[in-house]
């Protein structure tokens, strides 16, 4: 298959991404195989390519915020899974036994592994991940609009439950980046007042443009 591999970080004007032909991953017993219809390019992703997170693993394939089909399952996966559409994000797999995992905070899991990072992740044309950690994606969604809601998306919803956001209330963002222009979106569709503070003048339009009450420095 191809795939953009990483051997060596290096700053992004040398190209540290090869293209490159590798075999097609095989799906462990409890993973589903995903041929990619889209992933998405997460700054997480640069930050591994220019060596600014340490590798844990190389060559690897980045990409964490992939959409495809699952073309074949593990044995210890349903076969009624083949041909679902499903988006693979950042947490590739969590512990399960540790504090955090047992109080349901996966993402604070203290033995996680990463997709992109521990794993090959989705700049390939297949990829494999756990059943259990695939999110069923209906196909009224485009691909390409679905991609980035695996990173940002998650992030900035996960933020609105956190913070227990009820609808009509009033919400404060704080920067305005890929996670908050995602979530103002959810908080206006639930009716609240948005104000956001963010030293971009090219997030402040587009936060006018969002549908934000009040934006400022």
């Amino acid at each position: 298959m191809r795939a953009m591999r990483l051997h060596h970080p290096a700053p992004i004007e040398r190209a540290p991404l090869v293209a490159e032909e590798v075999p097609r991953p095989a799906p462990g017993p409890e993973a589903v195989l995903v041929r990619v219809e889209a992933c998405a390019v997460c700054h997480t992703d640069l930050h591994l390519a220019r060596g600014e997170l340490p590798p844990r693993r190389l060559p690897v394939i980045p990409g964490h915020q992939a959409v495809g089909r699952v073309v074949e399952v593990g044995c210890d996966v349903p076969p009624s899974w083949v041909g679902r559409r499903v988006g693979v994000a950042w947490l590739h797999r969590a512990c399960g036994t540790c504090a955090a995992c047992a109080r349901g905070d996966e993402n604070l899991c203290e033995r996680p592994q990463f997709t992109g990072y521990d794993v090959d992740g989705g700049f390939a044309e297949w990829l494999t991940a756990p059943a259990a950690f695939v999110y069923e994606i209906p196909d009224r969604f485009d691909a390409i609009g679905a991609a980035p809601l695996l990173c940002a998306g998650i992030i900035g919803y996960r933020a609105l439950r956190l913070a227990a956001v009820t609808p009509g209330a009033h919400l404060g963002l704080f920067g305005f980046g890929a996670s908050a222009h995602l979530a103002i979106q959810v908080a206006r569709h639930w009716g609240c007042e948005v104000s956001v503070v963010t030293r971009s003048a090219a997030h402040r339009r587009l936060a006018e443009a969002l549908g934000a009450r009040w934006v400022g420095t």
